[in-house]
C-alpha cells in the first residue's frame, strides 16, 4: 500500500546537502521525502505481482514466501517515509503501517506451509488496515499534493483487502491470481504517484519569479 504523502514541499532553493550544523534529524527527514523512496515501495509491489502472474502454478511455500517478502520490504519503506512527516498524526499513521506489513512479512516466512485460508486473512487484513490509515492520512492531511491519487489509492487497498477477505480461495491458484492482480494495480499506482511527487519536488526547487511575488510558504514532506 501506498502512504499519504504529507504536504507539499516548500517552493525555493533546491535541496542541499546536509552541513556539518544540520541536525541528523531534519537530515533524515529530507532523506525520507526523496521521491525514490515511493519508487521503490511501487518496484517493491509490482516486481512480485508481475512474477506470481507469469508463474501462477508455483507451490503455496513459495507464493508465502514471494508475499513475505513483499510485506517486509514494502514495510521498511514506509518506515524510512514516516521520518518526513511532520505531523505526529501522519508519522503514526506511516509508523503503524510500516509495523503492520513487516509483523504481516514475518508470519507469512514464519510458517510458509500454513493453508490458503491463513495467507489470505494475512494478506486480507493488511491491504485492509493499512488501506483505512492511509485514507485517514490523505482526509486530514493539510495542502496534500495529488490527493485524488492517494485517495485512490487507499480506496483501491480497501477494496482488495475486503475482496481477498471475502472470496473464498478454495485453492493456490486462485489465491495466486487474485493477489498477483492486486500487486500489479497497487504497483502501477505507486509508481505514478512517485513520479508525480518527483514532478511536485522539481517545482518547488525552482526559484520563484519576483514578479509574481513571494511564494507560498507550505509544509514539506512526501507522498506516501
Amino acid at each position: 500500500m501506498t502512504e499519504s504523502c504529507g504536504p507539499a514541499p516548500r517552493t525555493g532553493p533546491p535541496h542541499q546537502s546536509p552541513g556539518p550544523d544540520t541536525v541528523p534529524g531534519d537530515a533524515m527527514a529530507a532523506v525520507a521525502r526523496s521521491w525514490t523512496w515511493i519508487l521503490g515501495s511501487a518496484v517493491v509491489t509490482l516486481v512480485p505481482g508481475v512474477l506470481i502472474l507469469v508463474w501462477p502454478d508455483e507451490t503455496l511455500h513459495v507464493l508465502a514466501v514471494v508475499i513475505g517478502l513483499y510485506l517486509l520490504l514494502a514495510g521498511a519503506f514506509r518506515f524510512v517515509t514516516a521520518f518526513g512527516r511532520e505531523g505526529h498524526g501522519e508519522r503514526l499513521a506511516a509508523v503503524s503501517i510500516g509495523v503492520l506489513f513487516v509483523l504481516a512479512g514475518v508470519l507469512c516466512l514464519r510458517h510458509p506451509m500454513q493453508t490458503v485460508a491463513a495467507l489470505s486473512l494475512i494478506v486480507g487484513l493488511t491491504w485492509l488496515v493499512s488501506g483505512i490509515l492511509t485514507l485517514y492520512a490523505a482526509i486530514t492531511t493539510e495542502d496534500l499534493p495529488h490527493r485524488a491519487v492517494v485517495l485512490g489509492t487507499a480506496l483501491l487497498g480497501i477494496v482488495a483487502g475486503i475482496v481477498v477477505l471475502a472470496l473464498p480461495t478454495e485453492s493456490a491458484r486462485a489465491l495466486t491470481r487474485l493477489l498477483g492482480l492486486w500487486l500489479v494495480l497497487l504497483g502501477l499506482i505507486e509508481l505514478v504517484l512517485a513520479f508525480a511527487w518527483r514532478a511536485t519536488l522539481r517545482r518547488a526547487a525552482v526559484p520563484p519569479d519576483p514578479a509574481s511575488g513571494p511564494a507560498p510558504a507550505d509544509a514539506s514532506g512526501p507522498p506516501f
